[in-house]
């Protein structure tokens, strides 16, 4: 679990890297289904937005008892897992991920989530590492985005260039089987990986049950901006129970 500095430093900071670590069969195990996956859906080879929707045996590493320990540390007892995502990001080539919060992309009302992101390579800002803004979570207000054009980014929204100075930045460097836990309105993105090594996360996106996944929002925002239609993900109760009482969602298995 995360001792009390941890907990105090996702609050401060608006993320923690904990002193935790998965092992290299879990990891293994993770690669293997990402390479199933590409087999069957190559145009996800930088980024798939909802891993659960196309291969279900993901839900099985959002089981894992101490991630779901140290989610409960932060944003209370009663959980849901909402979506999971996976960030590929090949050698020579993957994506960028413009600067967001990513409450700007998400149906969840009140926003409210915590994120546990996976590496599955060592992240470096050689092969483009996370970069996040200290603190930039603490007014919980979204800030002003705008539609990306461009062809090599994972998502279509970006802070506008006057909200944020990307000077602030820090780099999440992670090992592979780390973990990083951050804040839905935390400003963060990252680089292109031009690097000869690839860079694979995978994101957890956890939700407490006092709020709301709004499916008809969803579908809004996907008609509005052109973002992935959440509105047809399958929510998954992972701990606890739905304290707003208007939620649809599948008890986990």
């Amino acid at each position: 679990m995360l001792n009390a500095a941890e907990v105090a430093q996702y609050h401060e900071d608006g993320f923690v890297i904990p002193d935790f670590r998965l092992s290299q069969d879990v990891l293994s195990d993770i690669r293997s289904c990402h390479d199933r996956l590409l087999a069957r859906h190559p145009e996800f080879d930088n980024y798939c937005p909802s891993l659960l929707a196309y291969d279900t045996g993901f839900l099985n590493y959002a089981r894992n008892p101490e991630i779901l320990d140290m989610v409960e540390q932060v944003i209370g007892p009663d959980f849901a897992l909402w979506n999971s995502s996976f960030f590929a990001k090949p050698a020579g080539g993957g994506m960028r991920t413009p600067w967001h919060q990513d409450g700007e992309y998400w149906p969840i009302r009140p926003l409210a989530t915590c994120t546990v992101w996976i590496a599955v390579d060592d992240a470096t800002p050689e092969n483009g590492c996370l970069r996040v803004i200290r603190g930039s979570h603490k007014d919980r207000q979204l800030k002003r985005h705008r539609t990306v054009e461009a062809a090599d980014v994972t998502l279509n929204q970006e802070l506008m260039p006057e909200e944020y100075d990307e000077d602030q930045a820090v780099d999440l460097e992670l090992e592979a089987g780390q973990i990083s836990l951050h804040d839905i309105y935390l400003l963060h993105g990252s680089e292109a990986n031009n690097s000869g090594r690839p860079r694979r996360g995978m994101t957890l996106r956890f939700m407490p049950t006092t709020s709301v996944f709004d499916r008809d929002k969803a579908h809004e925002m996907h008609n509005r901006i052109g973002i992935t239609d959440h509105s047809v993900r399958t929510v998954y109760l992972m701990r606890g129970i739905d304290r707003s009482g208007k939620n649809d969602f599948r008890v986990r298995q």
